[in-house]
């Protein structure tokens, strides 16, 4: 079984559900976290229709996650928006208007308010989610150094309102699940002695009950796909972008 496939996928829902973890998205473990909690983030970058299909996933196993669109083509789209909250899941705004605003946060602000209104038009939106933007110099959150999101009724944002000492945090970036070498700004402090390469890992883990309690999951679900020719584009186009971006944190 590939890894990065839907099928791999499918079965690392199954070993969570087989540990009695409680599915809750960002918003709802904010008001009530559960014990064992798990929260299932997706940044839809690229590929929405693989999103959609992610979501589709998950709610025939019963299971709700929370997505985050970008406000451009790749990703915003009216109707995989609607479809993916008609499914039970949570609506977020992946935001990115330091980069767009090339880091002038007046601008930044303007232009969040803006596309978060856009997106509000479509979506109960009440979390945000930074996009990394790798390859510009801007950190999307430094516009928060400057204004507060709590204004705009958001009630989070996980890399500011999530406890890593409480909450283990694995990212599929750089598609791979130990890519913090080559992740620009997709990082936290963890607190957990724990390390994955490849998703049996961590189905393998979770079967024999050493998983924390409370985990989140970053998906980028354009990198799963069990179409082959896709799969092994992707798989060498994210060797290429890591290469880059490991000579990016080095220069920076």
């Amino acid at each position: 079984m590939r890894d990065f496939s839907i099928d791999i996928y499918k079965e690392l829902l199954k070993a969570l559900q087989g540990q009695g973890y409680t599915f809750q998205t960002f918003s709802e473990y904010l008001k009530k976290p559960a014990e064992r909690a798990i929260m299932l983030r997706h940044d839809v970058d690229d590929r929405k229709l693989h999103s959609l299909e992610f979501a589709r996933i998950q709610h025939s196993m019963g299971i709700v996650g929370t997505y985050y669109f970008r406000m451009v083509p790749e990703s915003f789209d009216e109707r995989v928006i609607r479809e993916i909250e008609e499914l039970g899941h949570e609506i977020g705004y992946h935001y990115e208007d330091m980069d767009f605003a090339k880091g002038n946060p007046e601008k930044a602000i303007a232009l969040f308010d803006e596309h978060l209104g856009k997106l509000r038009e479509v979506a109960e939106i009440s979390t945000i989610c930074m996009h990394g933007s790798p390859r510009s110099k801007y950190d999307n959150k430094d516009v928060w150094n400057h204004y507060d999101y709590k204004s705009y009724e958001i009630i989070g944002e996980p890399y500011f309102d999530l406890d890593f000492e409480e909450v283990f945090y694995l990212t599929d970036t750089g598609r791979r699940w130990d890519g913090h070498k080559v992740s620009v700004r997709d990082k936290v402090h963890q607190h957990f002695d724990l390390n994955f390469h490849g998703t049996k890992e961590i189905i393998e883990t979770l079967n024999s009950g050493k998983m924390p309690n409370r985990i989140m999951f970053n998906f980028h679900p354009q990198r799963w796909t069990n179409y082959y020719s896709l799969w092994l584009r992707e798989k060498y186009i994210q060797r290429i972008k890591n290469m880059i971006k490991y000579f990016v944190i080095l220069l920076r």
